[in-house]
């Protein structure tokens, strides 16, 4: 299970994955969407502001831990995008996803 997994440091000489593995992947986090084969999205909308500050920064903690961190926005007050990608291959890896498990695993609590 990737929510069990941990990110492993990435050199910019691996390469990222293919569609098909990345597809394989996301069927195992609830509902990120693959954007341009280089991402992965997910919007979430909170009660009010407070709670999803309070999310985000709870996110915040886990991209520290696994030192692997999302784009992430506040917008229309209550709503979050999440976006996570691997810059130093310019596409998906499979760090992406562990941490997408570990936020969904973060909205189940």
């Amino acid at each position: 299970m990737l929510k069990h997994k941990h990110c492993q440091p990435c050199e910019g000489g691996a390469k990222p994955l293919g569609a098909k593995e990345s597809q394989a992947l996301a069927h195992e986090v609830d509902q990120w969407t693959i954007e341009d084969d280089k991402r992965i999205e997910k919007v979430l909308i909170f009660k009010n502001f407070r709670e999803a500050l309070q999310f985000v920064n709870k996110v915040g903690e886990i991209a520290e831990a696994e030192d692997h961190h999302p784009n992430i926005s506040i917008f229309d007050y209550k709503k979050v995008r999440i976006e996570l990608t691997t810059h130093a291959i310019g596409g998906l890896s499979e760090n992406d996803f562990i941490l997408a498990a570990k936020i969904d695993e973060l909205l189940r609590n």
